[in-house]
């Protein structure tokens, strides 16, 4: 076995000590081959095995399907949910534009009046008419609502009864 020593300085890194390859080395052994005796798998033994086999594949494919069709349904669930959900945002839009007219408009209006009364007077009709504008928008937008979650929820409902029926 060669060995290097090393010199105690401070500054330097220490050097790595070389040992031989051969003190690692595992020492070989011939494993010994015995003969395997040859036996008949009993038909018993077989006809069972067979059967598990069958009936694992028959389980994969039923999980398969189920998988299949609860991605499918996932899907359809976000592909309906996605689509309502932009609806309802170009809804909330239409509103929030609809009632930012109103307010410029009466704006516009107070800017021109001459006399206090007539501001009085338009400001109180725009909060009528408004307060009407926002009840029908507040059902609208209600009712939008309603249905996305409905038609969102309706294929969630149809796989889980299909699924019940099914087991």
């Amino acid at each position: 076995m060669a060995e290097t020593t090393q010199t105690a300085n401070p500054k330097s890194k220490p050097k790595p000590v070389a040992v031989a390859a051969s003190a690692f080395e595992m020492p070989k052994f011939d494993m010994p081959k015995f003969e395997m005796p040859k036996m008949e798998v009993p038909a018993a033994f077989r006809e069972l095995a067979e059967k598990g086999i069958t009936q694992a594949k028959g389980n994969y494919e039923k999980m398969k399907s189920a998988a299949e069709q609860a991605t499918d349904m996932l899907e359809e669930t976000y592909t309906t949910a996605s689509s309502g959900c932009s609806g309802y945002g170009v809804k909330l839009i239409e509103t929030a534009r609809t009632n930012s007219n109103a307010a410029f408009d009466l704006f516009g209006e107070l800017l021109i009046a001459k006399t206090y009364s007539e501001v009085v007077e338009k400001t109180t009709a725009y909060m009528r008419t408004q307060f009407d504008t926002l009840t029908a928008q507040a059902k609208e937008l209600s009712e939008h609502a309603q249905k996305v979650a409905t038609e969102t929820a309706e294929p969630i409902k149809e796989s889980i009864s299909s699924f019940s029926k099914a087991a």
